[in-house]
């Protein structure tokens, strides 16, 4: 028997200009504004059960952040802290957000932040309206690209530049798959949960923007009068927008070019909203499990040239480095992690998340996934859907398949962890989701 309800709610968290914007190793300053950056709330109960999944236009939360979030969310909502789910959507155009920063303005803007969690959660819980829930799977394709390479050198290359000739193939898989979930509350509302993996970091610059999970809602929303949207992001740790046939001055980045992809994702969803199979949800369950991930600790030796390279990069002589382009940025993310783990820890600390709607479930994994996780997850069996979201309650890197470790890149070498993470993930996420079954 179906005992389904949902509630939405959305609240404008546009930062100040002045502030930092997040996704770089070089410093931008907001000086403007593109399109706003959003919380977006789903409030979902059944039963005496409830919880709220929010999403944030950011690049990604720490998990000491989230943690404070949530004892707060809990505080005012009544909520136990499992049954919040907070995700950050991955944007490169959204601030820096910093509990117990330095930076007046970080201050500021967390104070803000911290009270508008809460407000969002409790607008969204109070919104629950009977619904029923649908569920289908679309594609996008040519939107998402493998952007790491084998060259003719036998070296490994993140984003080798467009048409580059000693490109010989990429490397990886690219999940194009777009899951949806359609909600019909009783009160005439469509509530819209879509899930795809790619990075946002197609705009660039220094001015606010949700990049195309922004579009991707708002064209949604445009196309479908009196529905809401809610975006999460899935495993995109190895896949971004740049397909490297195109030529530097074609179209394939860019403001317009993130409009033309949060259309084709939700062209997507529209394909999928009328024929999305219904189900009756008659449980909400939602567990979270803290794993324990080997740190990538380095050798004296490793030590002694890290702090050579994070001093000259921290005092803006990155050109006295002799790399230049994506290897260079792979050499001074590598050297500003061993410089951290010098001291250790052995190992990280980080949570995952599961929420179950009836026998749809969505994964949260704590940092940037690897494809291959994503499409690991997805064969759990005894699911009709699974939806695995990255960046959520925490941010803790990438996490890069095996081979990556082998090979080498940038991914593998500013990864904090040691090789085998990925699929220590893969068998964690897939005993949490066995349990969400019990």
């Amino acid at each position: 028997m179906n005992q389904l309800q949902v509630g939405f709610a959305r609240m404008d968290v546009t930062p100040m200009t002045g502030i930092g914007l997040i996704g770089y190793y070089h410093e931008r300053l907001a000086n403007g504004v593109l399109d706003p950056l959003e919380l977006n709330a789903m409030a979902i109960a059944c039963g005496d059960d409830r919880v709220v999944l929010i999403t944030m236009d950011q690049e990604g939360l720490t998990r000491d952040c989230c943690q404070d979030f949530k004892n707060y969310i809990s505080q005012v909502t009544g909520l136990p802290e499992q049954a919040i789910y907070i995700h950050a959507t991955h944007t490169h155009t959204g601030p820096y957000v910093v509990k117990d920063s330095e930076n007046p303005l970080e201050r500021e803007y967390y104070t803000f932040l911290y009270r508008r969690m809460g407000d969002v959660a409790k607008y969204a819980l109070a919104d629950l309206t009977p619904a029923r829930m649908g569920y289908g799977v679309g594609t996008s394709p040519e939107i998402a690209f493998v952007r790491r390479y084998r060259m003719k050198d036998g070296s490994i290359q993140t984003n080798p530049g467009r048409q580059n000739p000693n490109v010989v193939e990429p490397i990886g898989i690219t999940d194009h798959r777009v899951n949806v979930l359609r909600f019909d509350r009783e009160d005439g509302q469509t509530l819209i949960l879509a899930n795809f993996g790619n990075h946002p970091d197609v705009i660039g610059g220094c001015r606010f923007s949700a990049d195309w999970p922004g579009f991707t809602r708002r064209t949604l929303e445009q196309a479908l009068p009196g529905s809401k949207c809610i975006f999460f992001n899935g495993a995109q740790g190895d896949v971004n927008h740049i397909d490297i046939r195109i030529p530097e001055d074609g179209f394939n980045d860019g403001y317009e070019y993130s409009r033309h992809m949060g259309r084709v994702v939700a062209g997507t969803v529209l394909q999928v909203f009328d024929k999305v199979v219904y189900a009756d949800v008659d449980s909400l369950r939602y567990k979270q499990t803290t794993v324990h991930v080997p740190a990538k600790r380095p050798t004296p030796e490793q030590i002694e040239q890290a702090k050579i390279i994070k001093e000259i990069h921290e005092s803006g002589r990155d050109d006295e480095l002799p790399y230049k382009g994506m290897m260079r940025i792979t050499v001074v993310a590598e050297a500003i992690n061993f410089v951290e783990l010098e001291h250790g820890p052995d190992s990280f600390e980080m949570d995952l998340s599961g929420i179950a709607i009836g026998n749809v479930v969505l994964i949260g994994i704590p940092g940037e996934p690897f494809s291959g996780i994503g499409l690991g997850l997805k064969e759990a069996e005894g699911w009709d859907l699974i939806l695995p979201t990255c960046l959520t309650n925490g941010k803790h890197g990438y996490f890069p398949m095996q081979e990556a470790f082998d090979e080498g890149g940038y991914e593998s070498r500013s990864s904090r962890f040691q090789a085998g993470v990925a699929e220590y993930l893969i068998a964690e996420g897939k005993k949490l989701m066995a349990d969400l079954r019990k």
